[in-house]
C-alpha cells in the first residue's frame, strides 16, 4: 500500500494501445490526430447542395481508432444512410506551426488510399440542428484504409485518376487535380490553426459520386500511383 501522501507518477489505469498503419513492404507508422478537409471537390460540393467556390477550407476530425485495415468495414446500427467517400490519404513525417505552401511537401512521411464513411441521415440531423457531426463522421471504424507507401514510391499528390466501385460498377470518378485546395495549401492552413506533427494524417476530400452502401456491398478504391483499397460491408457494426 502506498504511504499517505505519497505519489506515483505512473499511470492510473492501462496505457491505451498507439494505432499503428501499416507501410507497404514492412514497418508501422504510428497514428497522432486526423485531419479532414471537407467539400474540398467542386462537383462534390454541388451534389451535397453546397456553392463550390473557392473559400477558405475547413475542417473537421475523425479519431485514430477509427482507421482500420483489415478489409471489413461494420455497418453501424445507429445509421440507415452510410455513404463511401473515397479520400487520398496523407501520412505526415514532420509537423509545426504555420508552416509555408513552399514547404509542406517537406512534411510528408507517405501516402494511402482511404474511405471516409459517413452516416448522412445522421450529418443532416446535425447540419439542421447547427450541431457537430461527430456521430456521422467518427463512429468506430469510420475509416477504413489501405496500407501506406511512403512518398518517394508514390506518383505525384497533384494529380491521378480516382475510381470508387461498389460490387464492381464505378461509382465515383475524379482525379487529384480537382481539389479545389491542394495539398500544400491543406498542410499549410492546418498548421496556422493547429500544431501539427508527425503522425498526423490528413484525408483530403471525395470527388462527386457518394451513395449508401448495404451490408454485403464489396467496395474498391484506386487511386493512381497511391494504391487500392478493398472493403467488404458487413452487419452489426
Amino acid at each position: 500500500m502506498t504511504a499517505p501522501g505519497h505519489h506515483d507518477d505512473g499511470p492510473v489505469i492501462p496505457v491505451p494501445p498507439r494505432v499503428m498503419l501499416p507501410v507497404s513492404g514492412g514497418g508501422s507508422f504510428p497514428v497522432r490526430r486526423v485531419y479532414c478537409v471537407g467539400r474540398n471537390y467542386a462537383d462534390h460540393a454541388v451534389e451535397m447542395g453546397h456553392d463550390p467556390d473557392r473559400e477558405p477550407p475547413f475542417f473537421f476530425q475523425k479519431n485514430p481508432e477509427d482507421l482500420c485495415t483489415d478489409g471489413r468495414f461494420p455497418y453501424p446500427r445507429q445509421s440507415a444512410d452510410v455513404h463511401h467517400e473515397l479520400e487520398l490519404l496523407v501520412a505526415l513525417g514532420a509537423g509545426g506551426r504555420d508552416i509555408p505552401e513552399a514547404r509542406a511537401m517537406e512534411h510528408v512521411w507517405g501516402y494511402g488510399v482511404a474511405l471516409d464513411m459517413t452516416a448522412r441521415d445522421l450529418q443532416a440531423q446535425a447540419k439542421a440542428r447547427g450541431r457537430p457531426w461527430i456521430d456521422a463522421k467518427a463512429f468506430d471504424h469510420a475509416a477504413p484504409c489501405s496500407p501506406l507507401w511512403r512518398a518517394d514510391q508514390c506518383g505525384d499528390p497533384a494529380h491521378g485518376a480516382m475510381v470508387l466501385e461498389v460490387n464492381g460498377e464505378a461509382r465515383q470518378r475524379g482525379d487529384l487535380n480537382q481539389q479545389i485546395w491542394k495539398l500544400p495549401a491543406i498542410i499549410a492552413t492546418l498548421s496556422a490553426r493547429f500544431t501539427l506533427a508527425a503522425g498526423d494524417i490528413v484525408m483530403t476530400g471525395t470527388p462527386a459520386g457518394v451513395g449508401p452502401v448495404e451490408p454485403g456491398d464489396r467496395l474498391r478504391g484506386r487511386i493512381e500511383g497511391m494504391g487500392t483499397l478493398t472493403v467488404t460491408v458487413t452487419a452489426g457494426g
